[in-house]
């Protein structure tokens, strides 16, 4: 039995795109077994792919080289005798363990200096020369997806959340059939944020052109404030619910499966909609819509274009913010629409 390990990457969005890779690499062998080692932050991703058979679970924390933990997942690894390893995070320390796991062939990017580490690198595309992240992990694979559909992201809520998300839906009185979600969030930083008053203003005109219609306000517990935010500037809100902080991410995943449109910012819960092929409208400030795209056909991307973007910055550098701030809420409501 073709045994292969996939170290998954540590933000959800780059994990969502990495659902391709998977299915590349099941595809080029139907009878391989594909486990995941991944961060309990991303971990529910990967729950969502029917290609994962088993998922592993590691505390592995951002900038901490944890070495003790890294010997002993490598111990745990090397008997379950994987012959293959792809190591989709560029640093030096995720090669680490499929490297003291001995794992005979260890793909990944060139990386942080650990060319020794791996056995087979690929150089990373020039950042002038930016591909979408999608091709960028399915180019690991020695047959990558070659058509359109089968690079786009695909994932499946569990049976477990589904059923949890039916019951609180139907105990706040919340019809599918009329459900909005907004995503106000974006881990990165407020570059990427649209301005909460411009989300309470869409809001409040979903609210008002559809009488039937909820809004679910979705995002991690640091959203908490900005969902409190919108929900206060809104007429609304018996109608409108602030959930950041308040799901799991399974739970998140199966709520945006059930909604009617998304809307968000460039975040890891926009992937999930694409993902989920849930209509959506994606709205980008400081980040390049080319290289990170939600990828569905159901998706609408707004993006000003302005000179000073993409920058890539967690704050505006010019402290205006009008990459964000000049997209009108009429402009996104009529683009829902």
């Amino acid at each position: 039995m073709h045994r292969i390990l996939v170290v998954a990457p540590n933000w959800i969005g780059d994990a969502v795109m990495s659902q391709p890779l998977l299915a590349a690499i099941k595809a080029s062998n139907p009878n391989a077994v594909i486990d995941v080692l991944a961060t309990p932050w991303v971990a529910p991703v990967y729950r969502a792919c029917n290609q994962v058979d088993e998922l592993i679970e590691a505390d592995l924390r951002h900038g901490q080289l944890q070495w003790g933990l890294r010997r002993a997942l490598a111990a745990q690894i090397k008997k379950r005798d994987y012959a293959t390893c792809y190591v989709l995070p560029n640093s030096f320390k995720s090669a680490l363990i499929p490297w003291l796991a001995t794992i005979p062939v260890r793909i990944g990017y060139q990386g942080e200096l650990r060319r020794f580490l791996l056995t087979d690198t690929k150089a990373n595309s020039p950042k002038t020369q930016r591909i979408p992240m999608v091709e960028h992990y399915t180019n690991l694979c020695a047959s990558p997806c070659n058509s359109d559909t089968a690079c786009l992201p695909h994932l499946s809520p569990t049976a477990s959340a589904l059923e949890a998300v039916r019951t609180r839906l139907q105990a706040a009185g919340i019809q599918t059939d009329a459900l909005v979600v907004l995503c106000p969030g974006a881990e990165y930083g407020p570059s990427k944020r649209w301005p909460a008053t411009h989300f309470a203003a869409l809001a409040q005109s979903i609210l008002k052109a559809k009488p039937a219609a909820s809004v679910v306000l979705l995002g991690s517990p640091s959203d908490r404030a900005i969902g409190d935010e919108i929900i206060s500037s809104t007429s609304s809100q018996g109608r409108i619910f602030n959930w950041c902080g308040a799901t799991s991410l399974d739970e998140a995943i199966a709520i945006i499966s059930m909604c009617n449109n998304l809307v968000s910012n460039d975040s890891g819960l926009m992937h999930i909609g694409a993902a989920l092929e849930v209509p959506q409208v994606a709205i980008f400030g400081s980040s390049d819509p080319k290289h990170t795209p939600p990828n569905s056909a159901k998706a609408t991307i707004i993006s000003l274009h302005l000179p000073c973007s993409p920058c890539h910055q967690r704050e505006c550098p010019l402290g205006h913010l009008n990459c964000l701030n000049q997209i009108s809420p009429e402009r996104v409501f009529a683009a829902l629409q």
